[in-house]
């Protein structure tokens, strides 16, 4: 197991006015944003097997840039039932953040 018993750092964006929490894993040719589900912890989501074989997969041929959305983990929390734009707005803020050029 590539990440076992360690995870990446954490860092944090602006959207807004909000603290956007993101990792970014791995070194390759593109991007790969990976948006959560309904709710996700990214401190948790290294304490899932599952869910580290998935990130350990996808970050051994592209850099996986992963993010809690408002609301949830990591991020600013009691926001409300962010509208589609402000989660876009979100995703953009963090791929900026991570330097992104080329993404999936």
């Amino acid at each position: 197991m590539l990440f076992s018993g360690m995870h990446p750092s954490t860092r944090y964006t602006r959207s807004g006015d909000l603290n956007i929490a993101y990792q970014v894993v791995g070194d390759g040719p593109i991007d790969i944003v990976y948006v959560p589900g309904w709710v996700s912890n990214l401190d948790y989501a290294w304490e899932l097997p599952r869910l580290v074989h998935v990130f350990e997969r996808l970050s051994a041929f592209a850099r996986l840039i992963l993010f809690d959305k408002r609301g949830t983990g990591l991020s600013d929390r009691n926001v409300g039932f962010p509208t589609l734009e402000q989660r876009m707005q979100d995703v953009q803020a963090v791929m900026d953040a991570a330097g992104s050029r080329r993404w999936s």
